[in-house]
């Protein structure tokens, strides 16, 4: 392993669970290597976009990569797709692993690997990366909805930011009874609750269950028209904040005209302060992502037609002033 700067802060992204296990298993991996408890920040996409970059030395992970971010003394864990490189900080890039499995890949190195951690970095991969076809894709799920649940900041609370507690989580139970339970029927009532936002976009409404499990199904069995199915939320001081999720990668093109980002396909977005409630967001979000209608030109061999019907006579022409 490369030697790694001495990070004044580490930053992670605050809305999924990869970015939860990822920033715990950085914050442990600076204890073990610098014996420092280093300060953790997290940020939702367009909160990070308005942080300025004073550090002279910083880890951050699971955040798209950003030229801002190309600094001395900075390391870059991260798996979303970009085409840039940094000259000056250290990236490890992996777009088929998690953050989280990135991070841990260095923990690992540094002898700080363990059963339960495995474990628990394998479910976090399997959710994060959607591998749906993986045996364990069900529960992992269970695991991811953790943090859209109870909140970042909630569960590192609970758990006292020792990653190994979350495995058999009592509230485990929880999210397993609202799988069973919850998604049948949300998916069923969201099903008949899609409207147009654009001709390629749909906005799907949700009242339980799992929203990515349940938007995932209406891509996949091509229940709608449209290639982009968006949900909105408002959470609470955070204002009104947009999901997308796509099948070939449009879903990031949509995320990105509103600053938001994330993965090709699952990435999302928090809207103008100036949005308040989901019925503005609405709105906003069509007359955004609609384009203007196309300017129809009349072809000038067209004109005759055009003016063949009018009777000129009764419309003469003025003379010019004597």
């Amino acid at each position: 392993m490369e030697a790694l700067p001495k990070p004044e802060v580490i930053i992670t992204h605050e809305s999924d669970l990869d970015g939860f296990v990822s920033g715990l298993l950085l914050q442990r991996l600076a204890k073990h290597l610098f014996g420092l408890d280093v300060r953790l920040e997290a940020y939702h996409y367009n909160n990070w976009k308005l942080r300025e970059l004073r550090e002279k030395s910083a880890w951050i992970c699971d955040i798209n990569y950003e030229s801002r971010m190309d600094k001395a003394n900075w390391l870059i864990v991260d798996h979303h797709a970009t085409e840039s490189r940094p000259a000056q900080a250290q990236m490890i890039h992996d777009i088929g692993k998690s953050a989280g499995l990135l991070a841990y890949d260095l923990c690992k190195e540094c002898g700080l690997g363990s059963p339960e951690l495995d474990r628990l970095v394998g479910l976090n991969n399997v959710s994060d990366l959607f591998l749906e076809d993986h045996p364990d894709f069900v529960v992992a799920n269970d695991y991811s909805n953790l943090v859209k649940t109870y909140q970042f900041w909630n569960l590192h609370a609970l758990i006292n930011g020792r990653l190994e507690s979350l495995l058999d989580h009592p509230l485990l139970q929880v999210m397993e009874v609202k799988r069973r339970i919850e998604d049948p029927m949300g998916l069923q009532w969201s099903k008949r609750n899609v409207s147009e936002i654009s001709p390629s976009i749909g906005y799907v409404e949700t009242v339980l269950g799992n929203t990515n499990l349940i938007v995932h199904h209406l891509l996949e069995s091509k229940a709608t028209p449209y290639s982009v199915l968006l949900t909105i939320f408002r959470k609470g001081n955070m204002g009104v904040v947009v999901s997308l999720r796509s099948r070939n990668g449009e879903a990031l093109k949509i995320a990105e005209k509103l600053q938001g980002g994330g993965h090709a396909n699952a990435c999302g977005a928090t809207l103008p302060r100036s949005v308040k409630n989901i019925p503005d967001a609405v709105t906003y979000l069509r007359q955004l992502l609609n384009p203007p209608p196309a300017r129809r030109d009349i072809p000038l061999n067209n004109l005759e037609t055009l003016f063949s019907g009018l009777d000129l006579s009764q419309n003469p022409r003025p003379r010019a002033a004597d």
